[in-house]
């Protein structure tokens, strides 16, 4: 008797940068992370630190960011839209660009996919802009098993000016 087992559907890792600066910020990426393992097809590889950041671009509190890596059989869209979705359960809103917020879940980086839509960007087109977003991916970076289609990073004499500038530092 033979058995045929299905190794079910192809997974890629996606890089999900999480940062809150309103309410309960520990708490909100704390429980996204939970949200994000949760999600149909999809498991939490590994999760940054947690830094604190003071807002780029604006104004408003410190930010609490990380970055977490997750495999997932979901396409770009869809694990955008359920981002999307966590963000809205956590009382997200918009008002204007770069507002505080309760929590915010952008899609970095998805197995090298490239997309230009009015929906979704990939790679994110301010990732190599952002120490927020940098220095929590280049400590994941070191601490999983790499992957040819991982995003390669700028230098670090590079983050590091950036870290500066930015403000950023260990929560």
């Amino acid at each position: 008797m033979s058995e045929c087992f299905s190794a079910g559907p192809a997974r890629f890792r996606a890089y999900v940068a999480l940062g809150a600066n309103l309410g309960a910020t520990y708490d909100n990426l704390r429980l996204a992370l939970v949200e994000l393992d949760e999600l149909p097809w999809t498991s939490l590889e590994g999760v940054s630190s947690f830094y604190v950041t003071k807002p780029v671009g604006t104004d408003g509190p410190d930010y609490l960011n990380a970055v977490a890596a997750v495999q997932t059989a979901m396409g770009p869209h869809e694990l955008l839209s359920a981002l999307l979705s966590i963000e809205l359960m956590h009382g997200r809103e918009r008002p204007k660009p770069l507002a505080p917020r309760t929590l915010d879940l952008d899609l970095l980086w998805m197995a090298g996919a490239e997309r230009d839509t009015p929906a979704l960007s990939l790679p994110h087109p301010r990732m190599n802009q952002r120490a927020f977003v940098l220095e929590p991916l280049a400590e994941l970076l070191a601490q999983l098993p790499p992957e040819k289609t991982d995003p390669v990073l700028p230098d670090a004499a590079y983050r590091a000016k950036l870290a500066v500038e930015q403000g950023i530092s260990l929560e």
